[in-house]
């Protein structure tokens, strides 16, 4: 039995009856990135949503599904209330922009374009300059196991403990994969956050709820000490949702309010 038809099984009642949504499974490569660049621009609007934009700052990458070694990123200084799909810039591992009219984010490159080349098993990452992802990230520490939430992270996010300015070339981009790991996130340290996931959907669900789990760990920390969830149950509940059909599960509410609001990313 599958991990996903596991976890519908355990976290559903009337599985056997009903629908449970699913990440679509496409034939056709081609149409595998169409729908891909939708749910990219949709993600955008999600950040938006979430006040997730700070001028320049802020990018989120999925692997192209017909040539994987180029990716798709965001344009230069397009609000990502805006964004569209038909706005997207396809760029290879080496920097070439292949498809596109707009310039991109030089610090976009150099990261995703390392964590790509690093993680074949992930096909999207996500970064924000995010009032909570700097707070956190300036004490130099990782999420504590402190709620059901916090514990998706759990032993599963790393941690880039340096600062050396903008991010401007690969080599600083290679250290950010190497501290990310095989893990789904990783804090860096004076700077924000950054999530992965096999789908841009989870990728950008990850980061709104490593956003929040930052905020809450903030407010308990003022509040007094922390009380972490044990280990053994941290563990097993982080094997629940850190699930790949639980994170990309975690972005259909997310994707219902921003089209419900504004579909013209899909085009």
């Amino acid at each position: 039995m599958s991990q996903n038809q596991t976890t519908i099984e355990n976290m559903t009642i009337g599985a056997e009856q009903y629908v449970v949504p699913q990440p679509p499974v496409f034939d056709d490569p081609i149409q595998q990135r169409e729908y891909d660049k939708v749910r990219l621009a949709a993600a955008f609007r999600v950040f938006a949503l979430q006040g997730f934009d700070e001028g320049l700052a802020g990018h989120i990458t999925v692997r192209d599904a017909v040539e994987k070694d180029t990716f798709w990123v965001n344009p230069l200084a397009v609000h990502f209330r805006h964004i569209k799909a038909s706005d997207l810039v396809r760029v290879s591992h080496q920097g070439e922009i292949l498809e596109g009219k707009h310039a991109i984010n030089n610090a976009a490159f150099a990261i995703h374009s390392r964590i790509h080349m690093a993680r074949p098993d992930v096909n999207a990452v996500a970064h924000a300059h995010t009032r909570n992802g700097r707070a956190f990230s300036a004490l130099g520490q990782k999420l504590a196991p402190i709620s059901q939430d916090a514990c998706m992270f759990y032993e599963n996010h790393g941690l880039f403990d340096h600062f050396t300015g903008v991010v401007a070339d690969l080599d600083e981009g290679d250290l950010i994969a190497e501290a990310l790991a095989d893990n789904l996130a990783v804090i860096l340290q004076n700077h924000g956050l950054l999530t992965v996931g096999k789908t841009v959907d989870a990728a950008a669900a990850n980061f709104v709820l490593m956003d929040s789990c930052c905020e809450s760990q903030l407010l308990a920390q003022a509040a007094g000490a922390l009380k972490p969830i044990p280990h053994e149950i941290a563990v097993k509940t982080r094997a629940m949702n850190a699930n790949d059909l639980v994170t990309w599960g975690n972005f259909q509410p997310l994707y219902q309010i921003v089209q419900a609001q504004d579909d013209s990313f899909k085009y």
